[in-house]
């Protein structure tokens, strides 16, 4: 059996519990769904001496050639039995991988097993049931809680429950039941809000260009218009849909599909996974999903319901985490999507248009200095320059851009310069004959590097086909690589390098010699603002860029944190960044990229915003406050307050209180005697 064939098999499966990379299966089970993935896996198992008694479960991979026998020898006898031993089996490398959890006092442990057997299986009633227990006392809320033994305890302690003899049972002794949540009506078109400016889901589509007016949009929820107003007073093609206040309209097609903030109102779980789907399949290039994100800090202000909380205009919020939205969104569709902000995600069904979205994101501008003749040079090509020298300009131009010569579909003045000058390479040739081309060298370099790390971040969410990728990209790949293969290579061991913290550190103090401004602490940290993210060395960038992928856009982040050894990014959102000497710090995103997982911490009460000290070590002169800055900083210096070398100092009002025990006070960027 071949990779192609086993992928076809494993997406035909009707039945199992699927997941965006794999479909888990108990033997029994796969035994009467797939004959031919049955005998695979017995023979591989075979082939590893591995006995029938030592697997249960089967993890069948969706997009890659591999599978895992997954033993858990109390699958029928536990409720929620732990994993034992999982053996990961490489089928296109023919490698195998052992991992034990026998002595693991916090194992994996299995949930939904209903989904796992098969239909006429005696205990899938059974396993049905616990899966409602579960549900009803709210423990499926966030997947990330639940997939550990300790965790899962705790989370059923602090819901009010126990875990006896397998039952979710209330402390006071009763199972766990439905509470009649459908007797309360919750006023869901309250949550529709006038806005006076574009919703966030549409100004990163403007960002990135989608609202040029090559694109139909459908707004799926769009509630009182505002949006639709918006699109269509700069001649969008733009209509849209909402059960409140546009009921009526069409349901129809469009290239672009927005469901925003919609499935966060929706308290009913089947009915928010239907509208998501239903979104979805009316988009032709992709949708663009969002909702809210909060942490426990906003949650715990709310009373709880269902699987969120209950406003005090009697509305229901499901306040996500970036990486359970996520999941839910990947689970619902059964596809990859992308993140391009807090709580707002891409789903793309054409994959050409994703392709070019992920190039264009990850290529960097530059700015080249002008094509300039040198008359030491000259030559028989020189009056044909002169002659010609805006088109050869704009060919140059559009070298630089591309870091090699353009086809005939990448410059618009093909046939002008083919009639006039000659082919592309003679027009370089003429160039370099009255000019220094050594810029279109660096250009190479620095188109190398963004594929590199264009391709990296690829295979961080999964490795893109070849036959999906835009001409231009072939066309980069044979000028830059020579083949997809070596392409691939050299992406795929860039990624596995950011692993390397030697490497990492190294990186670090390269790019503190090369940055205008940063702050570095040999084994700890590198800082630096977002504006200089282009300029590190492609390493860093790749760093980054997979912390970036699972957050999403840096529009209100200023500084970006670099943690050496622990391999993690933190995102750092100031207010009054750019015009006061002091920003407080309004958000913290600690992206943990060996778990792949978010953490966020907003600063609201009762929590005090920290202030950002010697922002000084973060500017050059390209900010407008920068010297009011640097003076600033020198005159806290002297009051011995803080030190510099100090990364955190006291509150704003802690420090006005030592300020005016001195005499003085601060404002603006000056300090002044009281």
């Amino acid at each position: 059996m071949d990779a192609k064939l086993f992928q076809e098999l494993v997406k035909a499966l009707k039945i199992g519990k699927t997941l965006p990379d794999a479909t888990y299966l108990h033997k029994t089970a796969l035994e009467k769904a797939s004959c031919e993935l049955f005998t695979l896996c017995s023979n591989v198992a075979r082939a590893l001496e591995v006995d029938t008694t030592e697997w249960d479960l089967v993890k069948l991979f969706r997009k890659e050639f591999k599978v895992a026998f997954l033993s858990y020898p109390d699958f029928y006898n536990e409720s929620y039995p732990s994993l034992k031993q999982s053996i990961l089996v490489d089928l296109s490398k023919l490698t195998s991988k052992i991992t034990s959890y026998k002595d693991s006092d916090n194992p994996p442990i299995l949930h939904r097993k209903e989904l796992m057997v098969s239909v006429d299986d005696p205990l899938r009633e059974h396993f049905e049931s616990l899966t409602k227990e579960g549900e009803l006392a709210g423990l499926y809320a966030n997947p990330f809680k639940i997939g550990f033994k300790q965790t899962w305890e705790c989370l059923i302690e602090q819901k009010g429950y126990n875990l006896k003899d397998g039952r979710i049972i209330k402390v006071n002794g009763d199972i766990a039941r439905d509470n009649s949540y459908d007797e309360l009506k919750v006023d869901r078109h309250l949550t529709a809000i006038i806005r006076y400016e574009l919703s966030t889901p549409f100004k990163l589509l403007a960002k990135h260009n989608f609202l040029t007016g090559d694109y139909t949009i459908f707004d799926y929820g769009c509630g009182r218009g505002d949006d639709l107003r918006e699109l269509e007073a700069h001649s969008l093609s733009a209509t849209g849909w909402d059960p409140n206040f546009r009921p009526d309209a069409e349901l129809v097609e469009a290239d672009i599909v927005n469901i925003g903030f919609v499935i966060n109102v929706i308290e009913d779980i089947d009915e928010r996974i239907e509208a998501l789907q239903r979104a979805y399949s009316l988009a032709k290039k992709f949708t663009v999903v969002s909702a809210m994100v909060a942490g426990e800090s906003v949650i715990s202000k709310f009373q709880p319901y269902r699987d969120g909380v209950l406003t005090s205009r009697n509305t229901f919020q499901k306040y996500y985490t970036q990486g359970e939205l996520k999941v839910f969104i990947e689970r619902t569709l059964d596809t990859d999507c992308l993140a391009i902000g807090p709580g707002v995600f891409l789903v793309f069904k054409d994959k050409l248009e994703e392709q070019n979205f992920l190039l264009n994101r990850n290529q960097r501008t530059h700015h080249w200095n002008h094509l300039t003749s040198d008359e030491k040079r000259g030559g028989s090509h020189e009056l044909v320059f002169v002659k010609y020298r805006e088109l050869l300009e704009q060919l140059w131009n559009k070298c630089l851009i591309l870091g090699r010569l353009p086809a005939s579909d990448e410059f618009d003045q093909f046939d002008a310069l083919e009639e006039k000058v000659g082919s592309p390479k003679k027009a370089l040739q003429i160039i370099n004959s009255v000019s220094d081309i050594l810029e279109l060298e660096v250009a190479a370099k620095n188109r190398t590097e963004d594929l590199v790390v264009y391709f990296a971040l690829n295979l961080f969410s999964g490795r893109p086909k070849f036959a999906t990728m835009p001409e231009r990209l072939k066309r980069d790949i044979k000028a830059f690589f020579g083949t997809y293969q070596s392409a691939i290579q050299t992406a795929t061991e860039a990624l596995f390098a950011i692993s390397d913290t030697d490497l990492i550190s190294e990186s670090c103090l390269l790019a503190h010699s090369q940055l205008p401004s940063s702050d570095y602490r040999p084994n700890k940290h590198l800082i630096f603002h977002e504006k200089y993210l282009e300029k590190l060395p492609y390493s860093l960038r790749i760093y980054v860029g997979c912390a970036a992928q699972l957050f999403g856009e840096l529009d209100d982040i200023q500084l970006i944190k670099i943690h050496i050894h622990t391999g993690k990014v933190s995102f750092l959102g100031y207010e009054g960044f750019e015009d006061t000497p002091l920003p407080l710090l309004k958000e913290r995103v600690k992206v943990k990229l060996r778990e792949q997982d978010v953490d966020y911490f907003d600063y609201v009460e009762p929590y005090t915003p920290p202030l950002l000290y010697w922002k000084s070590k973060f500017i050059d002169e390209s900010f407008s406050d920068f010297k009011k800055q640097v003076s600033f900083d020198k005159r806290l210096a002297k009051t011995g307050i803080i030190e510099p070398s100090k990364d955190y100092g006291p509150k704003r009002i802690e420090l006005d209180s030592l300020l005016k025990d001195q005499g003085l006070e601060v404002r603006g960027y000056r300090f002044y005697s009281i």
